[in-house]
């Protein structure tokens, strides 16, 4: 933490703006579902949503190729661990929600990869089910999990020495257990919905970025 918090932020960054953060919640399980625009994600979700705003630790869920070389060394100790979200197996969804039965804080890119383009609200984002899935998992086992679409912006497509970044955090998701042998239709449905909330929340952070927002997430 303070490598990541103290010393790179703000030595890379001027400023980042955090919109929404008081919707988080303090304690029980959650699902953070943010847009992926760069792989400085994996430090500014923490500066918004870490131990020291929300008193614990954000786990991400990444893929299998983030996780090699010193990166993945780097964020292996950071509390991320690998998946295929083409395909995830059964093992990695299995830790995953033992994650949230203990009522941990996840995070979870349902775009798979970096996307550098920006979203605009009212854009429809390509997410993977796998977030969806290990949400209806838990569900199935009794434990409702909020699903927090977040949108991230920076400053350039590459985010460069000085630039600027802003997270912002919507209004939950929850998803329910499916009726038997609908569980395939529900999870095509909410991650439909997820799409478009985090590409509202993306949008709301590039407008913060310009200063049309201000915190608390008002136009």
């Amino acid at each position: 933490m303070l490598v990541t918090q103290d010393l790179a932020l703000p030595t890379y960054f001027r400023r980042i703006t955090v919109l929404g953060a008081e919707r988080l919640p303090r304690s029980g399980p959650v699902l953070l579902a943010p847009t992926h625009k760069a792989r400085w994600d994996a430090l500014v979700l923490p500066h918004a949503a870490g131990r020291r705003v929300t008193g614990r630790d954000c786990r991400f869920m990444v893929t299998v190729d983030e996780m090699r070389g010193l990166q993945g060394w780097l964020l292996h100790r950071l509390g991320c661990f690998p998946v295929d979200q083409s395909r995830p197996s059964l093992l990695s969804l299995r830790y995953a929600l033992d994650l949230l039965t203990a009522g941990e804080q996840l995070v979870v890119f349902p775009e798979g990869q970096i996307r550098r383009r920006h979203a605009a609200a009212g854009d429809a984002l390509r997410l993977h089910q796998g977030l969806a899935r290990l949400a209806l998992m838990a569900a199935s086992k009794g434990v409702l999990v909020p699903v927090f679409p977040v949108g991230i912006a920076y400053g350039h497509a590459w985010p460069r020495p000085f630039d600027t970044a802003a997270v912002s955090f919507g209004e939950p998701l929850t998803i329910e257990p499916p009726p038997e042998g609908q569980g395939r239709r529900t999870a095509v449905d909410f991650t439909h919905r997820l799409a478009a909330a985090m590409a509202a929340e993306e949008h709301r952070a590039r407008q913060a970025l310009s200063g049309r927002v201000v915190p608390g997430g008002q136009p």
